[in-house]
């Protein structure tokens, strides 16, 4: 599949100059919620996305997501896999799981993200879970922003990838983006103003 070409159709590939979420800035930005607003599309994309993960034999009970970004990814592949489906929301700050969702001791847990950037949002979603006694089995997101490394990918782990070295992560494609530091920023220093991807001030399609 096309990942690329899927995220330029659905007006998801963004230009503009965007303030991540890990403090950095950026030109670019994957809107994955323009993809995912096509159900059948989701499903597509989630089919291809757990032919790769049932390539590696890897025994799954439960698909959990870190709300919001990585519900509807997280259902779809949930459905795909005939998998149980969960998400986790932060509380006080704090990545937790509610409304009734209970963890079996031992119970096999992919965490699944729409994209994998530094894996930062995923590693908490999953120490959510494992402090209720699942087992992690591996990562998924249908995009990875090359910072962490999938499975079938061809570059190196950045030093900033939160993931385990120890689990698979897999993705359907690598989106490389440059991101600066705010102080270091060429598109502040062209007097332009960062915003958290969400609003629609400023945001071009690429």
């Amino acid at each position: 599949m096309q990942i690329k070409n899927i995220y330029e159709n659905a007006n998801a590939y963004l230009k503009g100059h965007f303030l991540l979420s890990s403090g950095k800035h950026s030109e670019y930005y994957l809107q994955s919620a323009k993809v995912l607003e096509d159900p059948k599309l989701s499903e597509k994309l989630a089919k291809e996305l757990a032919k790769e993960i049932k390539k590696a034999n890897i025994k799954i009970d439960t698909v959990c997501s870190p709300a919001l970004g990585g519900i509807l990814s997280g259902y779809e592949l949930a459905r795909a896999l005939n998998a149980r489906f969960i998400f986790t929301e932060r509380v006080d700050g704090v990545m937790s799981l509610r409304r009734g969702f209970e963890i079996s001791q031992d119970e096999k847990i992919i965490i699944c993200e729409d994209i994998i950037t530094t894996g930062g949002s995923a590693k908490e979603s999953a120490k959510a879970v494992k402090d209720l006694g699942a087992k992690i089995v591996a990562y998924s997101a249908l995009a990875n922003r090359g910072y962490c490394k999938r499975v079938g990918g061809n570059n190196e782990v950045s030093s900033i990838c939160k993931l385990e070295d120890d689990l698979p992560l897999f993705a359907l494609e690598d989106f490389y983006f440059e991101t600066y530091e705010p102080d270091k920023c060429p598109l502040c220093k062209d007097g332009s103003t960062a915003y958290k991807p969400g609003s629609n001030s400023g945001i071009k399609h690429t």
